[in-house]
């Protein structure tokens, strides 16, 4: 899997950027077809915007979106909600089949 942690209008500091790449190593925990995640911070005013793009297999890509003045906070909130996206879509592909199973279960003692 690849990191790459980029700074847009700002020059990305050791720190930050080792932070954003532990914390994106742990989205593979969630689903593990991850194949590349790219970490976007812009600066706008005192404000940073921090974008992360997770890519899976299957042109499945997954957004995430935040804004504030804390760049480790916002890396925090960023891969929660990566974390939650991901693990919605697991769930959904996972038991996507087992639900049509049981409809068709219900729908064949029904008719009886």
């Amino acid at each position: 899997m690849q990191i790459s942690v980029t700074g847009r209008h700002v020059n990305v500091t050791e720190e930050v950027k080792e932070y954003a790449e532990q914390k994106a190593g742990k989205l593979v925990r969630f689903y593990d077809r991850i194949q590349a995640i790219e970490v976007v911070l812009d600066v706008e005013g005192d404000d940073f915007t921090i974008d992360m793009i997770a890519t899976a297999e299957g042109r499945n890509n997954f957004i995430a979106h935040e804004a504030g003045p804390d760049t480790f906070a916002l890396i925090d909130l960023i891969t929660d909600k990566l974390g939650r996206q991901l693990k919605r879509h697991k769930e959904r592909f996972r038991n996507r089949k087992h639900l049509v199973k049981d409809t068709d279960k219900f729908e064949e003692t029904e008719e009886r």
